[in-house]
C-alpha cells in the first residue's frame, strides 16, 4: 500500500516537473497541506485570539505553492523541508505585513515591562505572574498572554531586519547561517547555561511541554493527547513557561 502511494506521488512529481500539469499540482498540494496546517498549529501558540486562523492558513498556503513552483527534484535536498521552510517564512513575512499587534497591545506590553523592572529593582529578584498582575490590576493570564505576544513580535521585528534578501539566496545560505564564529559559540553556551539552570528550576509538567514543544516539535494539540490535558492547559503551561523565560529567550533571539 505504502509502494502504491510513493509511486503515485513520483508520478506527480514527474507530471508536474514536467508540464506543471494541474491535477497533478492539486494532488501535491493536498499530500502537503497537513506540513502547512502543522506549522499554523506551531505559530498560532504565540499569537493573540483575534489573528484568524484561517488567514494563517491561507499565508501558509501560499508558502507551500511558491515551494512547488521553486523546488527542484534534482537537487540534494528532501521536499518536506524545503517546503517547511517556504510555509514557515510565508507565515511570518505575512503576520509582519499586516503589523498583527494593535498600538493598545504594544502600549500594554510595554507597561508589563516596566512594572516587572519596578517589582524586580525593588524585590531584588524575579518576580512572580501573579505580582505583576496585581501590581496592574489585571489578570495574570493577560500577563501571560501578554509576554508571549510581545516576545513573539520581537522576533518578526528582528525577522524583518534580514527579511529583504532575496529567496533564493536565503533558501542557498540556510546552512552558512549555523556557521557561528568562536565568541560567539562561547556566548551561545553560557545563555544555553542559563536556560538550563532556569529550565530545571521548572516543575516536572512545565519541563516536559517545553521539551515537546521545542525538542520534540509537536503541536500544543499533540502535546495535550500525550500528557492527557486539554489544548488550552497545555497553552496556559507554555505561556507560564515564556513568562519566567522571557528574558533569556529574548537574548537569544536578539543573537539570532
Amino acid at each position: 500500500m505504502n509502494q502504491s502511494v510513493d509511486d503515485q506521488e513520483k508520478y506527480y512529481w514527474q507530471m508536474w516537473t514536467a508540464s506543471r500539469d494541474s491535477h497533478a499540482g492539486d494532488m501535491l498540494v493536498q499530500r502537503y497541506m497537513p506540513l502547512v496546517q502543522y506549522h499554523v498549529q506551531r505559530i498560532s501558540a504565540g499569537l493573540p485570539k483575534n489573528v484568524s486562523r484561517d488567514d494563517i492558513k491561507s499565508l501558509g498556503l501560499m508558502g507551500l505553492l511558491d515551494a512547488l513552483q521553486k523546488f527542484d527534484p534534482a537537487r540534494d535536498l528532501k521536499f518536506d523541508t524545503y517546503a517547511s521552510f517556504r510555509i514557515r517564512g510565508a507565515i511570518i513575512d505575512g503576520l509582519r505585513k499586516e503589523d498583527w499587534m494593535p498600538r493598545s497591545a504594544r502600549e500594554k506590553a510595554k507597561k508589563v515591562d516596566a512594572k516587572i523592572e519596578e517589582l524586580e529593582q525593588q524585590s531584588l529578584r524575579h518576580v512572580e505572574a501573579q505580582e505583576v498582575a496585581a501590581a496592574l490590576d489585571m489578570p495574570v493570564e493577560e500577563v501571560y498572554q501578554i509576554t508571549q505576544e510581545h516576545l513573539f513580535a520581537n522576533v518578526l521585528s528582528m525577522d524583518d531586519q534580514s527579511g529583504d534578501q532575496d529567496d533564493e539566496a536565503t533558501a542557498f545560505t540556510l546552512k552558512d547561517q549555523n556557521t557561528v564564529l568562536p565568541e560567539e559559540q562561547l556566548v551561545k553556551n553560557e545563555l544555553l547555561q542559563d536556560l538550563a539552570g532556569v529550565i530545571s528550576q521548572l516543575n516536572e509538567k512545565e519541563q516536559t511541554v517545553l521539551s515537546l514543544f521545542y525538542t520534540e516539535e509537536l503541536t500544543l494539540t499533540e502535546i495535550g493527547e500525550v500528557m492527557n490535558l486539554s489544548t488550552s492547559r497545555i497553552s496556559q503551561i507554555h505561556s507560564k513557561c515564556l513568562f519566567k523565560l522571557r528574558k533569556l529567550l529574548a537574548t537569544e533571539y536578539s543573537r539570532s
